[in-house]
C-alpha cells in the first residue's frame, strides 16, 4: 500500500472552491489513482474531500480569534465527531454542515448531546461505502493528573479507509498501549498539546509505534513542534507542519 501513496501537492494559501478563505492543503492518491484532498481549516477540524464527498472532521465554528465559514463550504456527506469538547464538539457547525443525506458519526455523549447521531464506541468498525470504512479506537489520558481531560473508554480515535487509504485521525489521546495494534496507516494526524494530550516526545514514540507514513501534528495550540521532523527523519516518517494550532 505505501507504493501507492503518493503526495501530491502541499499548498500554502490555495483557494478553494464556493468563495472560502485559503487553507493549506495535502492531496494523496488511492491504491486506484483517485484523489484525496485534506484542508487543514483550524486545530481539530479537517475537511477531506474524496471522489466528490465531503467529510468533515471535528468542525468547529471559532475557536479563538479564528473563525471558519461552513456556510461557505457543501454539506457534509460524512460529519465525524470524536468527542465532547468544545474545540472539537460545536452544535452550531454541525448544523450548518448537515443535510438530510448527512452521516453524523460521533461517540454516544456526543450524540446524547446533540440529541442526534451514528454512536460508535472504541473497537467498532461500520462500512459506510464500498470503499469507506471508518473505526472508532481508543483516546484517552495517561498521565498521572491527566486522565480527567479525556478518561479511557470515552472518546474515540478513528481510522477511515478510502479506497485502500489508511488515515488515523488520533483525537485527544495520549501515546497509550492500544496505538501498537494500529498497523498500515498511511497518514497519522496525532495531537500535540500538553497537559490535555501529547507531548512532543510522546507524538514522537506514537509516530514510532505506528509507523505511518506521513504525520501531520494537530491540535498543538502553543506547543513547539518544530523539531518534530527532524527526529522523525531517520525512521523514514515525513512530518508535516499545518496551521492545526
Amino acid at each position: 500500500m505505501r507504493n501507492l501513496l503518493t503526495c501530491l501537492l502541499a499548498t500554502l494559501g490555495l483557494t478553494t472552491a464556493y468563495g472560502q478563505t485559503n487553507y493549506e492543503t495535502d492531496v494523496f492518491k488511492t491504491k486506484s489513482g483517485k484523489e484525496v484532498k485534506f484542508h487543514a481549516l483550524v486545530h481539530a477540524s479537517i475537511r477531506i474531500q474524496y471522489d466528490g464527498k465531503e467529510i468533515q472532521i471535528d468542525p468547529v465554528a471559532k475557536l479563538g480569534n479564528k473563525v471558519i465559514d461552513y456556510s461557505a463550504m457543501p454539506k457534509a456527506d460524512y460529519l465525524l465527531v470524536t468527542h465532547e469538547h468544545g474545540d472539537h464538539f460545536n452544535q452550531e457547525a454541525i448544523k450548518t454542515l448537515s443535510s438530510a443525506k448527512t452521516r453524523f458519526i460521533t461517540n454516544k455523549r456526543c450524540a446524547d448531546m446533540y440529541g442526534s447521531g451514528e454512536v460508535m464506541a472504541n473497537g467498532d468498525k461500520i462500512q459506510i461505502a464500498d470503499d469507506f470504512t471508518v473505526e472508532a479506537v481508543p483516546a484517552y489520558n495517561t498521565s498521572e493528573g491527566r486522565t480527567q481531560f479525556h478518561p479511557k473508554g470515552r472518546d474515540n480515535g478513528y481510522i477511515l479507509t478510502i479506497d485502500g487509504l489508511r488515515i488515523y485521525i488520533a483525537g485527544d489521546t495520549e501515546d497509550i498501549p492500544e496505538m501498537s495494534a494500529i498497523k498500515d496507516i498511511d497518514i497519522a494526524f496525532l495531537p500535540c498539546n500538553q497537559p490535555y494530550t501529547m507531548t512532543p516526545e510522546q507524538l514522537v514514540r506514537a509516530a514510532r509505534m505506528i509507523k505511518p507514513k506521513v504525520v501531520f501534528p494537530y491540535h498543538y495550540g502553543q506547543t513547539d513542534v518544530k523539531g518534530i521532523p527532524s527526529q522523525l527523519k531517520a525512521d523514514g516518517i515525513d512530518v508535516k507542519i499545518r496551521h492545526y494550532e
